[in-house]
This record gives C-alpha cells, sequence and structure tokens, in this order.
C-alpha cells in the first residue's frame, strides 16, 4: 500500500502551488532557454524547501527558525534561484545562464547580497525586519502586482481593511528602512546628507535641494534609500524587487505587472501573455476553484518529486538542444523545438520557419526565396517592399543615478510576419538586457529582433518589449526608429 502524502507534503505543495509561476518567471530571465528555466526553477525550490524544513525543525525546539528566514514566500524562493544560479555559474554550468547575469554573479553588487548585513541592500534588510504578514502584503500588492482584494483573499485579510493595512505596512517598510539607513557604515558625505534625505522624501511637496540631488546622482546606496523612503512617487515597487531580487529585478516586476493586467490571479507570466497583452490578444483566462483543486493535485506529485531531487542538478556540462543560442522557447509553450530549428539555430527573428511557413505568412520572411513569375509584376513581399507606416511610443519607466528601464511599444498599420525595430542613442546610453526581444548594440546603434514567440503582429496591431540601459550625464529619448529599415514615426 503506498504511503499516504504527510502534512509536509501537503504544506510543500501548497508551497509549489503558491510560488511556483513566479519562481519560473525569474528563472526564465536568468537562463538561456526555456529548458534551462525549468531546471533552474526545479532546483530552486529544492533549496527553499530545505531551507524551510531545517526552519521549521528549528522553530520546533527553539521557537525562532521559522523567523530566522526573515522573507515571505515568493521572494524567498526567488533568492534561492539566485542561489542556484550561483551553483551553476561556480559548477561549470554557466552557458546555461543569461550572460549579463553571470557577469553581474561574478562582480561586488552580488556580494553585496551574501555580504556583511549591515552593507545589504536597504529594501532587503527593511522587508527582512518586518513581520513576514506584514512583509507578504507589501510583497504581493507592491511586486506581485496583485488586485487588493486578492491579496486580502491570500492572506485571509478583511477586504474592507486591506487598503488600510496596506497603507500602514509601507509606512512601516519606510520606517525599517530609514533605520537601517542610518545604520549602515557610511562616510562624513553621506552622513551629512541623511536626515535631510529623510525629511525631504516624507512630503510629496517637498523640494530636494540641489547638494542633495547631485549627492544621489553620484552614491548608488544613499539613492537606493532614497527610492525606499519615497512612498509617494511610485517608486517603492522597483525599489522593492530591485533591493531584494538583485539582478533582473525590475524586468521580473514589469512580466508580474503585465501578467496582473491580464487578470491572473497567481501573477501568472511568461512570454506568451506577455505576447498576448502586447498584441492586443485574448489571453488565458483565470482558473476557477475547480481548476485549482484538480492542478493541485499534479502539484502535490510534482513537489514530492522536487523535495527528493538533490540539489545543483545536472553536472555533466552539457546543455539541452533546446538550450541552443537563438532558440529560447516562451514558458507557456514548453512544447519541444522542431529538430530542423534545434540543429540550425536562426541568424535572424525572421529565418525560424523556412520548411513550415504559417498559413497567411510571408514565404520570403521565413525564409524562402520568392521569384516572381513576370519580372514587371511588383515583388510578392510587400512586408520588405512597401514602405513601413508604423508608430513608435518609447517610455522611460525608471531611472536611477547609473541606469534606466525602458519600454518600446510599436503600432504596425500592416500585418508582419517578422520584425525587427532600429535606433539611435545620442547619448552614449547602452543596452544591458532585454526581454521580449533579442538586441544587438554597435556603437549609437541598436536593433531589437522579434522573439520566435512575437514575430507576427496583425495589421493595426502592437507588440512590446523592455529594457534595461545604462547612461551618464544625459537620458535623452532616442531617435531615428525605423522597422523593417523604414522609417517610423516616434511622434517627435
Amino acid at each position: 500500500m503506498p504511503d499516504l502524502p504527510t502534512p509536509q507534503d501537503a504544506a510543500e505543495a501548497a508551497l509549489l502551488s503558491e510560488c511556483w509561476d513566479a519562481v519560473l518567471s525569474y528563472a526564465d530571465l536568468c537562463t538561456s532557454g526555456s529548458a534551462a528555466a525549468t531546471q533552474l526553477a526545479t532546483e530552486a525550490f529544492t533549496h527553499g524547501i530545505t531551507e524551510l524544513r531545517a526552519a521549521t525543525a528549528a522553530s520546533k525546539t527553539t521557537g525562532t527558525g521559522r523567523r530566522a528566514l526573515r522573507l515571505p514566500r515568493i521572494p524567498l524562493m526567488l533568492t534561492s534561484v539566485r542561489v542556484a544560479a550561483a551553483a551553476w555559474e561556480a559548477g561549470g554550468l554557466g552557458h546555461r545562464l543569461d550572460p549579463d547575469l553571470r557577469l553581474w554573479l561574478n562582480s561586488e553588487k552580488a556580494g553585496r547580497y551574501t555580504g556583511p548585513p549591515l552593507h545589504r541592500p536597504i529594501a532587503l534588510r527593511g522587508l527582512q525586519d518586518m513581520q513576514e504578514p506584514d512583509a507578504a502584503l507589501l510583497w504581493l500588492a507592491e511586486v506581485e502586482s496583485l488586485p487588493l482584494p486578492a491579496v486580502a483573499r491570500r492572506l485571509g485579510l478583511d477586504p474592507a481593511a486591506v487598503t488600510t493595512e496596506l497603507t500602514q505596512v509601507r509606512a512601516l517598510f519606510r520606517d525599517r528602512c530609514h533605520r537601517n539607513h542610518l545604520d549602515t557604515p557610511m562616510d562624513a558625505d553621506c552622513r551629512s546628507y541623511a536626515r535631510l534625505l529623510d525629511a525631504v522624501t516624507r512630503s510629496s511637496g517637498a523640494e530636494t535641494p540641489g547638494d542633495l540631488s547631485r549627492h544621489l546622482a553620484r552614491c548608488v546606496r544613499c539613492a537606493e534609500a532614497a527610492a525606499c523612503l519615497r512612498l509617494h512617487e511610485g517608486g517603492l515597487p522597483a525599489a522593492i524587487s530591485g533591493g531584494v531580487i538583485g539582478w533582473g529585478g525590475l524586468a521580473y516586476l514589469e512580466r508580474r505587472r503585465r501578467a496582473a493586467e491580464a487578470g491572473l490571479t497567481g501573477g501568472r507570466t511568461d512570454a506568451a501573455v506577455d505576447t498576448g497583452l502586447a498584441e492586443g490578444r485574448p489571453v488565458r483566462p483565470r482558473i476557477g476553484r475547480t481548476g485549482i483543486l484538480v492542478a493541485a493535485l499534479v502539484v502535490s506529485a510534482l513537489a514530492l518529486a522536487v523535495s527528493l531531487m538533490p540539489f545543483g542538478g545536472s553536472h555533466d556540462g552539457g546543455a539541452p538542444a533546446s538550450d541552443a543560442p537563438g532558440e529560447r522557447q516562451p514558458v507557456a509553450e514548453p512544447v519541444p523545438p522542431s529538430p530542423a530549428a534545434v540543429s540550425d539555430p536562426p541568424a535572424t527573428a525572421t529565418a525560424a520557419s523556412t520548411t513550415r511557413p504559417e498559413v497567411g505568412s510571408d514565404p520570403e520572411a521565413q525564409g524562402e526565396s520568392s521569384e516572381p513569375a513576370n519580372k514587371s509584376d511588383p515583388p510578392a513581399d510587400v512586408t520588405k517592399s512597401a514602405p513601413a507606416s508604423c508608430e513608435v511610443k518609447y517610455e522611460i519607466v525608471n531611472e536611477w543615478p547609473d541606469g534606466f528601464q525602458a519600454t518600446v511599444t510599436v503600432t504596425s498599420a500592416r500585418a508582419l510576419s517578422g520584425w525587427r525595430l532600429g535606433w539611435t542613442f545620442d547619448d552614449g546610453q547602452r543596452v544591458g538586457q532585454m526581454w521580449d526581444a533579442a538586441f544587438a548594440q554597435h556603437g549609437a546603434g541598436v536593433t531589437a529582433t522579434a522573439a520566435d514567440y512575437n514575430k507576427s503582429v496583425a495589421a493595426k496591431g502592437t507588440v512590446a518589449f523592455g529594457f534595461l540601459g545604462s547612461w551618464s550625464g544625459t537620458n535623452s529619448a532616442p531617435r531615428d526608429f525605423t522597422l523593417n529599415d523604414d522609417r517610423c514615426d516616434d511622434g517627435s
């Protein structure tokens, strides 16, 4: 007779059900393909569950073990992704990770998250200093971007009082961050501005003195503190996600926000959902109570498998075929690529479907040669021969002393079966990480190329992608936007 699931198994299954989509979303940002993302997410759960078991065992003897973890479940599991990624890098599996993440893992920035507590990011310390229910409320509302009624249901709060509670929790987080900022070892210059920074950030109408503004432009840590202390300018979600997760925090935040806008109660996100939002197509509806019960049975079995899996995964050093460069699969569609696609990665975003062009798509855009029967007739490839009619909206979402986050939305007047968007920076900006598109930068010129899952754009449809970049001095909007080499209107 098979063993029945224990209460611990049930708790771990519930944990997996609650956090899996968030963990997989972040793991997808950290890796070079969806197969690697699934493996990294699984190993992260193994590590997180091990921590939870140890803390639970300690709490039974000392009564303080669970509190020692000091983070709500989702951010705890997201930090486990970072730990698992660091283990891959150290164990010879770094080729499966995003190249920019590998640079970050080997920099002093990553060391801040594991070094002396007083030197860790202010947001991380502030969240750790809060009671877990308060920290969970803040994380779900600010970072996961869930509607407050959904947050209240998940945490068992009174829906009528959850708005007031969130306001109080925000103020509590600010207080913890202020105290941690004062406790941080700092030089005399930073110390002289600490109390002024507290005063200026308390009121939405207070003007920042010029000398303080110049100091914040030079000092990254004081700028981090300022973002945590300002509750009224909309920067708190970015401050929390970046401070707690580290690398990719802002990209993760954007994914969760867009998934929540799609009406998915768990904050579920993946490439297909992102694309559906960008192109105006319907996305999957939220799962009803019956679906949740059925999913829980599947999740329970998966949780048992996860709990038995040794942390560290395969160390054979070989990446699966689906991890080949250029073959990044959307997480929501774990369908293996065709053998042709695996063995011959496309050189561009429009060359992956040479043997099976989509119905209604442009054969030449799919990589086939198309010679017109009559040389006097216009070419069949309208997409490449006709001038593009499109509009681009470029928006800086967040900006800090040496970096920024931007979103680009393209509206095309005609249907596209593949796209690439180019532009020119005037102020030396550099793109560091991009999602929902691949990118190449040569000097001031940047080219963003469609991902496999958002190549097709309907007539009068839109497609959007985002990126993180660096800047110094001035951060003006780029110019000379082109779509498939044709000029695009940027509203200027």
